[in-house]
């Protein structure tokens, strides 16, 4: 029994715990029953979850410790923070005029071949000072803990030079040390050829025998990513890529089956990746490998939101063959402008079909293995780190659907305060 109780929380009318169903990512029915517990309490001691149930139960293990700080909760609902495992959010500026063209009627591809896209934002990168691009990521990821995000991925992949990824894997790395998130690193040399290269092959030469070995010895990351699609990197490439990168100790994920199917989510199991993301166009071969796998599939819905596009990965099929899934924002400043987990939740149940436990499920518990960060984050659950969002709604199926509002309140990280919105109660429907 600890002598004090760093904060306690008490009087929730819903805490969404995300655990109960087992161990491990969950898959199938679990995924719609995310661990309710109705009137219920929190305590935290040293950054970690002490105890969790209803009041009574919290309020009996915690006998006569001293309590150091009381959050009233009064009915509202408490859930674990976000945790989003596929995000670009170190760039140098968003490209809004590409979503224009879109709706306009020009493809993702069209953009590129124009100058759009990924290429535009390796020269804004490539460009902009480190200061300043750490500076405009560290604001970006303060509206994201704001709306209760309290764990991210960020990829390299703007650079596509050895100076400029490490550049952005130091910026990625402060952003981890100097903000109240955990966040997990990703190099992705491989996200697309940059323009003084004119053959892909040369550039994935250039990768493997120099990239690699550089970003490995600074110790900068920890995930390596390709992009396998049409125009950009083959499956061969893509395979030679991991296949280095696994020699120096990365852990491997892929995009995959985002606009052709190439084979890369057969690919990514194959060798074992942790995950394989995108998916819009994944075949029932991938699928059926993918449900057979420790490899969890990354849903994007936002990013076919931003691409004004129709099709969405088949997140009912996927969870009905028995894979494992997870949903993430793909912020980045092109096809998917917006940081909003809330808002992808809302997009998945209205788009994908998920109910909204199965879609919380996957962007808390679910996305935190995708990240390796499983045993730490991503639910509520005793000695795991005490993240915490309280929602000022009654009901979590409120998050997805009062789509387009940020109901966070209070988000705690590792124990302590990081946002908080100080006059919520005064205008809150929550009790009256």
């Amino acid at each position: 029994m600890p002598e004090f109780i760093d904060l306690l929380l008490v009087g929730a009318g819903q805490i969404v715990t995300c655990s109960g169903f087992g161990d491990g990512p969950w898959r199938g029915g679990g995924l719609s029953e995310p661990g309710v517990i109705r009137g219920g309490s929190i305590a935290v001691t040293e950054g970690r979850i002490f105890a969790i149930g209803t009041d009574a139960d919290v309020k009996k293990k915690i006998g006569g410790a001293r309590v150091l700080k009381t959050i009233e909760v009064d009915g509202r609902v408490m859930m674990p923070g976000w945790v989003d495992p596929h995000t670009h959010a170190v760039f140098a500026g968003y490209r809004a005029d590409e979503y224009e063209a879109r709706i306009r009627g020009d493809s993702y591809l069209d953009i590129e071949k124009m100058g759009g896209g990924i290429k535009r934002s390796v020269k804004g990168v490539r460009e902009m000072d480190e200061e300043r691009l750490f500076e405009l990521a560290r604001r970006r990821l303060g509206r994201m803990l704001d709306q209760g995000v309290t764990t991210l991925e960020i990829k390299s992949g703007y650079g596509l030079d050895i100076e400029n990824e490490i550049k952005q894997l130091r910026v990625i790395e402060r952003l981890g040390k100097e903000t109240d998130l955990d966040v997990v690193a990703t190099f992705m040399g491989a996200h697309q050829v940059p323009p003084e290269y004119s053959d892909p092959d040369c550039y994935v030469d250039f990768i493997i025998k120099e990239m690699i070995p550089a970003v490995a010895e600074t110790g900068l990351a920890k995930y390596i990513d390709v992009f396998c699609e049409k125009g950009v990197f083959d499956v061969g490439q893509t395979r030679r890529v991991l296949e280095a990168g696994k020699e120096y100790g990365f852990g491997l994920k892929v995009h995959s089956d985002e606009i052709y199917a190439l084979g890369g989510t057969e690919l990514a199991v194959e060798m074992g990746a942790v995950s394989v993301e995108h998916l819009t166009r994944i075949t029932p071969s991938g699928i059926k490998s993918l449900a057979g796998s420790d490899t969890i599939g990354v849903l994007l819905p936002g990013t076919s939101f931003g691409l004004a596009s129709n099709d969405f990965a088949p997140a009912r099929d996927l969870i009905e063959a028995g894979a494992a899934i997870a949903l993430s924002t793909d912020f980045n400043p092109g096809s998917a402008p917006s940081s909003s987990m809330p808002l992808s939740v809302s997009i998945a149940c209205s788009q994908m079909g998920l109910v909204p436990g199965e879609a919380i499920v996957a962007a808390t518990r679910n996305a935190a293995f995708a990240i390796g960060m499983g045993s730490e984050v991503g639910s509520l659950e005793v000695g795991k780190k005490a993240d915490i969002v309280i929602y000022d709604i009654e009901d979590y199926r409120e998050i997805p659907s009062r789509a387009g509002l940020n109901h966070a309140v209070v988000v705690v990280k590792e124990g302590n305060v990081a946002s908080e919105v100080h006059d919520f109660r005064a205008r809150s429907e929550v009790g009256l």
